[in-house]
């Protein structure tokens, strides 16, 4: 079924949305882990990476705590899918420089990249909010070996310049930021939490629907759904 909406704006979700949640948890995170001791030993006084760490050491009230309890904890947090921004951000440093490398390949559903270049071609906006770092963002927008669809997207938000995604102020934050009408904004995400915070902020919602992926057989209450990206069909208010 498809859902027409009248709006200027489409924000993303990425990782179970326009990418697969596996190549996220099969790939990159193994990846990102096997780079943290190197990355916190090597290049520790590197601003990014000590904000990062002094983060995670005022998390964890352990402000003497070494670059090994570091890694540790990181390796945890990993396994417990924690959406902790120091996390995201040590994540972002080490995917962008995978994907720069051509080590790393960034997933789309079939589906995505020609729908985005539709829509942008429409004259919608279009943004990413996710709880990888926006440095990871970027990265995987514009990996892959002809380039990806990093020139179309305008705006990126994560859970450090937004706050977390289950939080309505989230996305009045957005709102804010974007200058538009929040009834003139859509979110596409596959996480409940995620549609009823949104809505409740405002928004238009759809919640993406891919078979395989760990939210798949949740009810998401009365949100509108699709299976793909070519079920949605936003236009320009007014046009």
């Amino acid at each position: 079924m498809s859902h027409r909406f009248a709006v200027d704006d489409v924000v993303l979700d990425i990782e179970g949305t326009t990418s697969a949640t596996a190549f996220v948890v099969d790939v990159m995170y193994p990846y990102a882990r096997s780079r943290f001791g190197a990355l916190l030993s090597a290049r520790g006084e590197e601003p990014e990476v000590a904000r990062a760490v002094a983060q995670v050491r005022e998390l964890l009230g352990e402000p003497g705590a070494d670059a090994g309890r570091i890694e540790k904890v990181l390796g945890a947090w990993l396994d417990e899918d924690r959406k902790a921004t120091p996390l995201k951000i040590l994540q972002g440093v080490i995917w962008s420089e995978g994907f720069a490398s051509g080590e790393l390949v960034p997933h789309f559903y079939d589906d995505v990249v020609p729908a985005l270049r539709r829509w942008h071609a429409a004259g919608i906006r279009l943004h990413v909010y996710s709880s990888g770092s926006v440095a990871a963002q970027r990265a995987w927008f514009g990996g892959g070996p002809h380039g990806g669809p990093l020139p179309l997207v305008t705006g990126w938000y994560d859970t450090e310049n937004a706050g977390p995604k289950q939080e309505p102020d989230a996305y009045r934050r957005i709102t804010a930021s974007l200058g538009t009408a929040p009834d003139r904004i859509l979110f596409l995400t596959d996480r409940p939490g995620e549609l009823d915070a949104a809505r409740a902020a405002g928004w238009r919602t759809v919640g993406i629907r891919r078979p395989g992926e760990p939210y798949y057989a949740q009810d998401v209450g009365d949100h509108p759904t699709a299976a793909t990206f070519d079920e949605v069909l936003p236009t320009r208010s007014g046009t």
